[in-house]
């Protein structure tokens, strides 16, 4: 098997190069430092729970609560992950797709820079070379997320602070109004693809609003947790059936 670049970087078998070592060191070096600033952040949050008045049930609850959100978020990124596997490699997709940045954007850097070279993500022109390119486009596209995040939370902190002197209940509107906003805007870009869209997103939040519903008029709490989950499977089941009776349109 091939295992570097050839002279001219014209091959095209792309996993050689996309799985070798070095990106598997880094790509395990990157999780592990997720791991360690996870159980940092939640050490913090452990010692400062009792001046917030926050018990150490509540806290174990909210720590469930996270875990068990992510899970149905986390099932789309697998989806596309595995999409991506045979153009990226392995460590490429789970530090790219999985940690930093958007299927979407990392997609479509790596497509505007294999365009720049005459090429195309998945055919014939698709060669080591190209994928060297695609895959720094890759990283510095999600060095943009990592850089506006850290240049932006300093500002970002100093507004909180003055609006929390101005008005402290505006504070407690804005952040819930900007997620709401943020996942309807994901949301609505959704609706104007195809009706299976349609329909997996009215299936979701129906199935979201239920569970909702039930946790409120039972004692079943959990639903609330794992509300999120529940709606995200049920609506790709939905998208499914729906794929299969034909109601995609022919492409």
């Amino acid at each position: 098997m091939q295992t570097a670049l050839t002279p001219q970087g014209s091959s095209t078998d792309i996993l050689a190069i996309a799985n070798i070592p070095i990106l598997w060191i880094l790509a395990i070096g990157v999780f592990a430092a997720i791991i360690v600033q996870s159980l940092v952040y939640m050490k913090a949050a452990k010692k400062a729970g009792p001046a917030a008045d926050i018990s150490e049930t509540e806290l174990k609850k909210s720590f469930r609560a996270g875990a068990i959100a992510a899970v149905g978020p986390s099932l789309a990124v697998v989806l596309v992950s595995i999409a991506l596997l045979t153009l990226f490699g392995t460590p490429a997709v789970l530090v790219r797709i999985g940690l930093v940045g958007s299927a979407a954007t990392e997609s479509a850097s790596a497509s505007i820079a294999a365009g720049t070279m005459g090429a195309e993500l998945g055919d014939a022109s698709y060669t080591q070379a190209v994928f060297v390119v695609a895959f720094m486009a890759m990283c510095l596209s999600g060095a943009g997320w990592m850089i506006a995040t850290l240049v932006l939370t300093p500002i970002l902190r100093r507004g909180d602070t003055k609006l929390r002197k101005v008005n402290p209940a505006l504070m407690a509107i804005v952040p819930a109004a900007a997620l709401i906003g943020a996942f309807a805007s994901l949301g609505i870009a959704e609706l104007g693809k195809t009706p299976v869209h349609i329909l997996a997103v009215i299936v979701s939040a129906a199935t979201m609003g239920v569970c909702i519903l039930l946790a409120n008029k039972t004692s079943a709490t959990w639903l609330k947790e794992w509300g999120l989950g529940i709606s995200i499977i049920i609506g790709l089941a939905a998208a499914y059936f729906a794929q299969a009776a034909g109601m995609a349109p022919a492409a």
